[in-house]
């Protein structure tokens, strides 16, 4: 379905042109607006008249400013349809990373990946779980709704949020992403339309279409503001698709670390029961949580039909490959019976070890502790060494979110891996690319790599203005951990 935006809508994301002269401010300010995703890839611009009369600016400025955005790749004219959003070819989806990091030289440090190494103490709780896995192994060891007492454990700390669940209401899986796809596939049909954020986590769009759904961008508000979702554009992309699903990260969402308030919750909840869509809660980062600040009541306690994903990965290991989902009770019964046709449950021993941790408050402390240390390690060093480099340090999550003054961060990133430094620019984060002044730092990294890092991307950052024009690089997506 095409989107198109309303006169007066571009004149609030434009606000006043006060450079001179007044059509290459226009350009320039459509350009940005584009290329972080404010406006969507492929949506149709209002008319050059109306920009004219919502602006305040004569029409020969407009055709002008248009005429550039074209020129430099960010628009297309259609003969007889009118002008349409678009990113130039070599910043779609750019610079996917391979998961194939044993390819990486010695020094090489890899920041594609937004996760570090197990919890002190994951070890023990392997030992733990080994001690108590002889009761289990007179059994046939399947459980497509998850291990009993985990699902019990997992209930538990919903219901420490405000948020009433039973352990029949959770569904235990083998990592969030595989709940995710498994939602997708039990909850979508080929040619739905299913709404999430740009930027937003690529693995997660990939996932979501599996079962031939068709992603419609919801562009975040600026990063770097106070309001982080751009809740008027939700509202407008909600009306003019009506997806079956939204896909939403209102706990320090990835990547830009931004959480979503009680009341934002509230609205953007309204708005999907409005439009009969169901939101798709993931929540894998909600425990990341970096500050004493209290956290908002979960999105579920809003929207009371939302699917919510849940993950013991990111806070306490990565090779943990146990992830959930929390459903209404009425759904529980048709994602298990989806399950069984891709696999019989996940790993019991996994499942074991993961409610060793869940209960392991003090280990759980540490490790947001550790993250936290890195978190700011990370940010006194691009103040240090990047100052112009504009970022807003989270309140949680594994990463920081990075607007370049200038350049492209798709050419940067491809300068760096030369210097042995593997970054994840913009355009991976994009439905259909853009955010190519934009660059994800994951600090759960060691705090002496992160700083390594940063230097070697200072030095690079330095010799970058001086480089010249760039041809245009050939996109890739092959697959990336995020």
């Amino acid at each position: 379905m095409q989107r198109t935006l309303a006169p007066e809508r571009l004149a609030g994301l434009v606000g006043r042109l006060d450079s001179a002269p007044a059509y290459r401010a226009l350009c320039l300010a459509l350009q940005e607006l584009i290329g972080d995703g404010r406006i969507p890839i492929d949506t149709r611009l209002p008319s050059e008249r109306a920009v004219a009369g919502a602006l305040g600016i004569s029409r020969n400025t407009v055709t002008r400013a248009y005429a550039e955005l074209a020129a430099a790749g960010f628009a297309t004219a259609r003969q007889g349809a009118g002008t349409f959003a678009a990113v130039p070819v070599a910043r779609r989806r750019a610079h996917d990373h391979t998961l194939g990091a044993a390819t990486f030289a010695d020094d090489a440090i890899d920041l594609t990946c937004a996760a570090g190494s197990a919890t002190p103490g994951t070890a023990a709780a392997y030992a733990r779980a080994l001690a108590a896995l002889p009761a289990y192994l007179s059994g046939d060891g399947y459980l497509p709704s998850g291990l009993p007492a985990l699902q019990a454990r997992i209930a538990a700390t919903y219901a420490r949020r405000g948020l009433p669940t039973t352990p029949a209401q959770i569904v235990v899986t083998s990592g969030a992403l595989s709940a995710i796809a498994l939602v997708a596939r039990t909850l979508s049909r080929p040619g739905d339309r299913v709404l999430v954020d740009t930027p937003g986590y690529p693995n997660a769009m990939g996932a979501l279409t599996l079962g031939g759904a068709r992603l419609v961008a919801a562009p975040m508000g600026d990063p770097l503001g106070d309001t982080g979702w751009d809740l008027d554009g939700i509202e407008s992309a909600l009306r003019e698709t009506a997806p079956r699903l939204a896909y939403v990260i209102a706990d320090f969402h990835n990547p830009t670390g931004l959480l979503m308030d009680e009341a934002q919750r509230a609205r953007c909840a309204a708005a999907l029961a409005a439009a009969g869509t169901l939101a798709v809660v993931d929540e894998t980062l909600q425990a990341t949580r970096l500050s004493d600040a209290p956290m908002p009541a979960p999105f579920a306690a809003f929207a009371r039909d939302a699917v919510t994903i849940g993950s013991a990965s990111k806070l306490c290991w990565g090779g943990l490959r146990v992830g959930w989902i929390r459903a209404p009770q009425p759904l529980v019964a048709r994602l298990v019976a989806a399950r069984v046709q891709l696999d019989l449950g996940s790993s019991l021993f996994d499942q074991l070890v993961a409610a060793e941790l869940l209960d392991d408050a003090p280990m759980l402390a540490a490790r947001r502790d550790q993250v936290r240390r890195q978190r700011d390690a990370l940010a006194r060093a691009l103040r240090t060494h990047l100052p112009d480099w504009r970022f807003r340090l989270p309140d949680g999550g594994l990463s920081l979110w990075a607007r370049l003054p200038h350049s492209s961060a798709t050419a940067l990133a491809a300068d760096l891996e030369r210097d042995g430094v593997h970054l994840a620019p913009g355009p991976v984060f994009g439905v259909e690319g853009g955010f190519d002044r934009w660059l994800r730092l994951p600090y759960a990294k060691p705090e002496a790599q992160l700083l390594d890092a940063v230097e070697r991307m200072a030095q690079r950052w330095t010799a970058l203005p001086r480089a010249g024009a760039r041809g245009r690089r050939t996109a890739s997506a092959p697959p990336l951990i995020a």
